[in-house]
């Protein structure tokens, strides 16, 4: 367990890199996504990784991984944009955006290692292929209870499914990095 921890945090310094480059060169345009945006901009990189899984094969220079460092960076956009809302302008600082990333990292964190502890590292034995499969059902589930302004009977909500779609992507990314 602790080198999961370990290599999950490794991962999301990985990707909060990625992200803090991109807010310097973009600063925080993204704070005008709705969240059903955010939703299909991950939907997108999961159908190009089980495109390429499938296939065998990219045309573009960028392969799986950076497609699941593009999953947990707008899951944890989805999750900020859950709790402000989406607005017209870039109205928050860089440095606010790094704070609510390492937030909403953290608490995925706290997540997989509770899930971690409970399945006793299953995702471990699983394919990488599995992880692509359970975000994209993810991502559908997501854009269900979307349709339904978020009126569940049962599910857990969609704040939840971002944080499995980044906890796959972030075991996808071990996978690939420490495997």
């Amino acid at each position: 367990m602790k080198d999961t921890k370990q290599q999950f945090e490794s991962i999301i310094a990985l990707c909060r890199d990625l992200f803090a480059k991109k807010l310097h060169d973009y600063g925080t345009a993204w704070r005008i996504l709705r969240p059903i945006s955010v939703t299909d901009q991950i939907f997108i990189k999961a159908k190009r990784i089980r495109s390429i899984e499938t296939k065998g094969v990219s045309l573009v220079d960028e392969g799986v991984r950076s497609e699941f460092i593009g999953i947990v960076n707008y899951g944890i956009i989805g999750l900020i944009q859950l709790e402000l809302g989406y607005a017209e302008t870039a109205d928050i600082d860089n440095n606010e955006a790094l704070a609510l990333y390492d937030k909403y990292a953290g608490e995925a964190l706290e997540l997989m290692v509770a899930k971690n502890h409970d399945y006793d590292e299953a995702w471990r034995t699983m394919r990488i292929t599995s992880y692509t499969d359970l975000i994209l059902t993810k991502i559908h589930r997501t854009k269900q209870m979307e349709c339904l302004d978020g009126a569940t009977l049962v599910s857990e909500g969609i704040d939840a499914n971002y944080m499995d779609m980044i906890n796959y992507a972030v075991f996808g990314l071990i996978k690939i990095e420490f495997e």
